[in-house]
């Protein structure tokens, strides 16, 4: 069969990025269906969600384009498997990734397999990354790159996913934006996923995590104020404490059988900088490496790779020692792992020490 007339879905979030995803399959031959996926619809606060304006903005987009366009609605299975676990992680004192959970619960399973199903032959979705060769590689323009969000793809899924813009520079897209007419070439790009995008996460938490009030103190115990409940805090946070005296105080810890939030003044504090932990919940994009293993790793989104050994502990589970000790690893993180430019897998960062 001709590639030329296989069908393609792509994920049309109303941006700049899926809307030339779009228009250069299109142009490259394809036959190619618009999708917005309807993940969260609540206003929260003094911030409304933009789910309205922005699939409006995709409509407009596969108009120009003149493909057909859908809005499909995963509202229940966001909820149940993204939102419910950013709850459920923060209410036992963790740091999670929604963005990797959307990605691995939402667009690269229902809304791939619903794809799949309805005859398309693959997605297609804007995120800055590359597929080559079944290997899983990061976006040419570095400050964009998205790979770290990928990591629990596997190889029988990136047969089916495409990134037609993972070998452009953002600006390049920009240029393409005018280029194809589109409405939306000059559009900012969005904050981060719908329910937690513009809104202010611990007001958001405050409201759905119960939490008690305790002490913050230093490592040696002087009490220096109060908390307002352990889960809206995350280690290295430096805001948000209302400390007067000698800060900034930077949390180090959480002490939850105290219900105590340790931090220290002090940027060089030993306890903020670590060079080992666990990994569980691994994936490996392809077959696991032999292990041990000297590679790169990183533990945050926008985060360079720092070479570490990464050592089985058992069935899926990691040690990762970092050669320099590294600041803020925080449980609930995802610990993403590089060879190069290839993206060999990664999991949840679990123990530190």
């Amino acid at each position: 069969m001709n590639d030329k007339k296989k069908t393609v879905v792509v994920g049309m979030s109303g941006g700049v990025d899926s809307s030339v995803t779009a228009a250069l399959l299109k142009e490259q031959g394809f036959d190619v269906i618009g999708v917005f996926m309807k993940n969260w619809s609540e206003d929260f606060g003094d911030h409304g969600c933009t789910w309205a304006e922005d699939s409006e903005d995709a409509r407009k987009v596969a108009q120009i384009l003149n493909i057909p366009f859908y809005i499909w609605n995963f509202e229940k299975e966001y909820y149940d498997k993204v939102v419910e676990y950013f709850f459920r992680e923060y209410a036992a004192g963790r740091t999670p990734n929604p963005d990797v959970m959307c990605n691995t619960e939402i667009k690269f399973k229902v809304f791939l397999e619903k794809a799949l199903s309805l005859g398309a032959d693959h997605v297609a979705t804007g995120h800055y990354a590359r597929i080559e060769r079944g290997k899983l590689l990061k976006g040419i323009d570095l400050s964009k790159d998205q790979s770290y969000f990928l990591y629990t793809l596997k190889r029988s899924q990136l047969e089916k996913i495409m990134f037609p813009i993972g070998h452009l520079k953002k600006s390049e897209v920009r240029l393409l934006a005018k280029k194809f007419n589109l409405p939306n070439a000059e559009k900012k790009d969005s904050q981060g996923i719908c329910f937690i995008g513009k809104i202010n996460v611990t007001e958001f938490l405050k409201a759905h995590v119960k939490a008690e009030v305790g002490e913050i103190v230093t490592a040696t115990g002087k009490v220096l104020g109060s908390h307002d409940g352990l889960p809206y805090y995350t280690i290295g946070q430096r805001e948000g404490m209302k400390l007067g005296g000698s800060g900034p105080y930077y949390v180090v810890s959480k002490d939850f059988s105290a219900n105590r939030l340790v931090v220290t003044n002090d940027k060089q504090d030993e306890q903020l900088w670590k060079k080992s932990f666990t990994v569980s919940e691994l994936s490996w994009v392809n077959t696991s490496p032999d292990l041990p293993l000297h590679t790169g790793v990183t533990i945050r989104y926008h985060h360079p790779e720092y070479s570490a050994k990464l050592e089985q502990i058992s069935g899926n589970k990691l040690k990762v020692i970092f050669d320099q000790p590294q600041r803020a690893i925080t449980p609930g993180q995802s610990a993403v792992i590089y060879q190069g430019e290839e993206l060999l897998g990664g999991g949840i960062i679990e123990q530190i020490f």
